[in-house]
């Protein structure tokens, strides 16, 4: 075999093994909610170990849920967070086919050569709820975590899935910590703020469309003039009168009120007579 192919294969088998390969805390970085477990994993050099293994399934815990395991010291926390790596590939589907509805995983813990009385596996069930659910295969142990989803996979080498809670086993001694309390939800108060009717809205709403309104009189047809209105015939005494004579004499009233009759003619003619001779007698009078 010539060195040049040698050359070649050994390129080839280099370049086949690193394109297999996958890195846990690259693929963790892509979902923010798991940058706890992220973080212990770099901490631990779990990643180290997670990363050697050609197959793999990996056990995430959510952040919030994780901070129950804060309160322990890096080597507890180590021991728990390894007997969440499965060695073999394990997805939501294949959980679903298991045989007789359980069985026993194997864990990075088991490997460690320090793990006892079962405590390097996991026993996972498939419940007739339809939850799968997980928990340590040491005696007194529960199956206190249940899946929730898939987070990544590269068939057949790598899967992450999302799990409840931290699968705690009874003799790595470690202390739970009380949950925080869950944030407040921030779209309650944007929603409120979206169906807020604003003034612009209001102002139509508020339009007098149930005020009273005032009916505006319509004029009538034909006005009727009351009944004592007066008539052509009882015309006002102030207005003009006419010439023609009356054809009824008029009321006592009436009479009481008009001026009294002019003179007639010979007494006119008397006073006249009267007049000249006073005058007469005067001018006489002076002559004399």
């Amino acid at each position: 075999m010539s060195p040049s192919y040698m050359l070649f294969l050994s390129f080839f088998l280099f370049f086949s093994a690193t394109t297999s390969a996958f890195n846990i805390t690259r693929l963790l970085s892509k979902h923010p909610e798991f940058s706890h477990f992220n973080d212990y994993l770099t901490q631990t050099k779990l990643y180290a170990e997670i990363n050697n293994r050609r197959t793999i399934t990996v056990l995430a815990v959510e952040n919030r849920a994780l901070s129950s395991l804060s309160g322990n010291s890096l080597d507890v926390i180590k021991k728990t967070l390894s007997l969440h790596v499965v060695l073999d590939y394990f997805d939501v589907e294949k959980l679903k086919e298991l045989s007789n509805k359980t069985t026993l995983l194997t864990t990075l813990f088991q490997s460690s050569g320090v793990a006892t009385n079962q405590e390097g596996f996991l026993n996972v069930t498939d419940l007739i709820t339809g939850e799968v659910a997980f928990g340590s295969a040491a005696k007194g142990s529960s199956l206190n975590a249940h899946l929730v989803k898939s987070v990544a996979a590269q068939p057949y080498n790598i899967s992450v899935l999302q799990i409840s809670t931290p699968i705690i086993a009874p003799g790595f001694g470690v202390t739970i910590s009380p949950l925080p309390p869950p944030a407040p939800p921030t779209e309650a108060p944007t929603k409120a703020a979206v169906e807020a009717p604003t003034p612009s809205e209001k102002t139509p709403s508020q339009s007098p469309v149930n005020a009273p309104t005032v009916a505006t009189p319509e004029p009538a047809d034909t006005p009727i003039p009351p009944s004592d209105a007066p008539s052509d015939a009882n015309a006002p005494a102030d207005a003009p009168m006419s010439n023609a004579p009356l054809s009824s004499p008029p009321s006592v009233g009436a009479a009481d009120e008009a001026p009294s009759p002019s003179p007639s003619s010979g007494t006119r003619v008397a006073i006249g007579a009267g007049l000249v001779a006073v005058i007469g007698l005067l001018s006489a009078l002076v002559a004399f």
